[in-house]
């Protein structure tokens, strides 16, 4: 394992609680955004059509019958 990554392990398990706290929500917040980014990134390339066509069958499956 890298060494500069040893040495993070080892400073953040030293840190009082709500550094970490701190640091932890920062990491979760960051992950999102990255998350939500690489969404958007793929809908606008059109990634995730097969979602909306899938979405779009089921729901015209589950319809009940026309009266």
């Amino acid at each position: 394992m890298n060494a500069d990554i040893d040495k993070l392990k080892s400073d953040i398990a030293t840190l009082p609680e709500q550094d970490y706290t701190n640091l932890r929500d920062w990491f979760l917040e960051r992950d999102w955004s990255l998350w939500d980014k690489k969404i958007k990134d793929d809908s606008k390339s059109g990634k995730l059509d097969f979602l909306i066509a899938e979405a779009k069958y089921k729901s015209l499956r589950t319809l009940p019958p026309a009266e």
